[in-house]
């Protein structure tokens, strides 16, 4: 089903995202802050597995914590902010707009 213009019926529609992509980067920021955190927070338990292969196993271990929590929190900070934005698209602002008539609409509830 293509997405047609409700006042002339053309099928010529562009539809603009942009809370979707302003919501998939700040959610991307403040996951990785977030992912950081925590993952510096849990370093010690990196650095106390990492005892065992000495000073270097303490390094790696609360850098690839640090590493991989940022990764993993702006991940699902990205995926979220996205869901958010793309709710925002699509039933308050008025985001599709017909490259014929002009006319802006949403998609039906």
């Amino acid at each position: 089903m293509s997405l047609q213009c409700p006042r002339c019926h053309s099928p010529k529609v562009a539809s603009f995202h942009h809370a979707m992509k302003a919501g998939a980067a700040i959610g991307a920021v403040g996951g990785l802050a977030r992912g950081i955190s925590a993952a510096l927070a849990g370093g010690k338990a990196g650095a106390a597995l990492g005892v065992i292969a000495g000073p270097v196993g303490i390094t790696l271990g609360s850098v690839s914590g640090a590493i991989l929590g940022g990764l993993a929190g702006s991940v699902g900070g990205c995926a979220i902010g996205a869901q958010l934005g793309e709710s925002l698209d699509r039933h308050v602002l008025a985001h599709n707009l017909c490259l014929l008539c002009g006319h802006r609409f949403n998609l039906p509830a």
